[in-house]
């Protein structure tokens, strides 16, 4: 029998942290029932004392989970572990993750504490945290720059006071595999009732080693990584999850363990996590990037049509990629729209969501012939405001744009129920219309992302545009798609608006980077 590999996902919690990738409460629910789905061990859902958000958040997925643990991070201090302990009560299985740092850099500059305080800070965090669940992690901050002699000090007592899992994070992605796997392996040779416990890790990509030290910490003996969907994350990302446990399954000669995860969810986490945070894939991203399985060579295709594993690893299927069919046509009805959207993963809350989402389809079947899978996803995406709870909202539009004149747009608004039509030029078309809507929307916001991308080939592909808007303190991610670019940009920009409007998102989080 092969060990039990734990994935813990905190895409909801580190990868969050990712600038503007902040979600809302329903986002994080959506994405949570699709972790559940994929049979995530643990989703670490939030830091519930960062924020009353943040807490309400991690409290909806504890509510909304019921097969995955549901995690809180909290510091040391009793005011975290409370507000966790409070925050996941609703879960069937609920874990409180506390952390200190151990660092000598961290301890003096940024605790003000000595070694002894710090280890005494820990062991009270563990009983604080039991209170309320005896499934506790304790994390050492920067342990990959930390002292192996206090590291297994403070080990052995979070132990002997009840910690359950015990987590080695490269907080600033500095350790190399072997290094890595050497203190892992040190660790567990070292620290009493090391066997007692779950050892996991969590690294981060600074250098771009984030999985390789996560996989080589494995193959030491820890049994708990710690990643994210796409390897989002704050700086340069955390550990991907989707590469960690492909290569676990595909590597099965040299890992003596296995995970539970259903790898055919992995490509729908990964879009569904893309579309709500703004953060495309890249095309060559390893099992969920769109060439990851094309191949372009003459000579790679030969030998994919002889013989499939002459150049590939896995089967596309396995990890969730369809053949991008055709799945629906402008005289399908309402039933088949909503067996195709549970087929591929979308839940549909209400019949309210269903008639909105149908009438969508139907519109988008009217402009394109094929509708694919992704078309879809795309389309579903674009509910995350629905009318209902539009302040601004486009009517009608107007481009123009000329060889050797200045492009002109004019927009047609409904604003809190209100008509309201403006006019302005640009530098090009997306510009102007973007002009246009702010002469109306007045929203101070300046414009930090604008990013397109076709959701399928041909010339009438849809256009998926992204939008990140920025005012004051706040970030917020607006979506939008359409057969026509500037229509896609143009409800992108509204649907940001509308975010900043009705004040759901928070930004940039200040939880701590483990």
């Amino acid at each position: 029998m092969k060990d039990r590999l734990v994935i813990f996902d905190t895409t909801l919690r580190d990868g969050e942290q990712s600038p503007g990738a902040a979600m809302t409460r329903e986002e994080k629910v959506r994405i949570a029932r699709q972790l559940e789905k994929m049979r995530v061990d643990v989703i670490e859902a939030g830091f519930a004392a960062a924020s009353n958000g943040d807490f309400e958040s991690i409290r909806a997925v504890a509510e909304a989970v019921k097969d995955s643990t549901v995690c809180s991070l909290a510091r040391a201090n009793e005011n975290d572990i409370r507000r966790a302990g409070e925050a996941i009560k609703p879960a069937n299985s609920g874990r409180i993750h506390t952390f200190i740092a151990t660092s000598p850099i961290h301890m003096e500059k940024k605790l003000r504490m000595q070694p002894d305080q710090v280890v005494e800070q820990a062991v009270r965090a563990i009983g604080w945290a039991r209170q309320y669940t005896d499934n506790v992690e304790f994390s050492a901050e920067d342990a990959g720059r930390s002292e192996i002699d206090f590291l297994c000090r403070i080990f052995e007592q979070v132990i002997k006071a009840g910690a359950k899992t015990i987590n080695v994070p490269d907080t600033v992605g500095y350790n190399m595999p072997g290094q890595f796997a050497n203190l892992i392996a040190q660790l567990i040779e070292r620290v009493p009732n090391s066997d007692q416990v779950i050892w996991s890790v969590h690294c981060h990509n600074d250098l771009g080693l984030a999985v390789a030290n996560s996989l080589a910490a494995v193959m030491a003996g820890a049994r708990q990584v710690e990643c994210t969907v796409n390897g989002l994350g704050e700086r340069a990302g955390n550990a991907s999850m989707e590469e960690v446990v492909m290569a676990v399954r595909t590597r099965a000669d040299l890992f003596a363990v296995s995970t539970n995860i259903d790898a055919t969810q992995i490509v729908p986490a990964s879009k569904l996590v893309s579309q709500i945070t703004g953060y495309p894939v890249q095309p060559n991203k390893a099992i969920v990037g769109a060439n990851a399985f094309a191949h372009e060579s003459g000579i790679h295709q030969d030998g994919v049509l002889k013989h499939r594993e002459t150049y590939e690893i896995m089967r596309a299927e396995d990890v969730g990629w369809t053949a991008n069919r055709l799945t629906l046509g402008k005289l399908s009805g309402r039933n088949a729209f909503r067996a195709r959207l549970t087929e591929i993963g979308i839940t549909i809350e209400s019949e309210e969501q269903l008639n909105i989402a149908f009438a969508r389809f139907k519109e988008l079947a009217d402009k394109k012939q094929e509708i694919f899978d992704e078309d879809l996803h795309a389309l579903m995406s674009d509910e995350g405001v629905t009318p209902e709870r539009e302040h601004f909202k486009l009517l009608a539009s107007s481009v123009r744009s000329e060889t050797g004149e200045t492009p002109h747009a004019a927009v047609t608004l409904s604003v809190d129920g209100d008509e309201a039509r403006s006019e302005s030029e640009g530098s090009g078309p997306v510009d102007a219309i973007f002009k246009a809507i702010e002469v109306t929307a007045k929203s101070q916001s300046e414009l930090l992302l604008y990013s397109v991308n076709a959701i399928t080939s041909g010339t009438d592909a849809q256009g998926e545009v992204t939008v990140r808007l920025a005012r004051n303190d706040r970030v917020v991610n607006g979506q939008g798609s359409d057969t026509d670019i500037i229509i896609a940009s143009a409800k992108a920009y509204i649907n940001a608006l509308n975010k900043l409007h009705a004040n759901t998102q928070r930004v940039d989080p200040q939880g701590e980077s483990l």
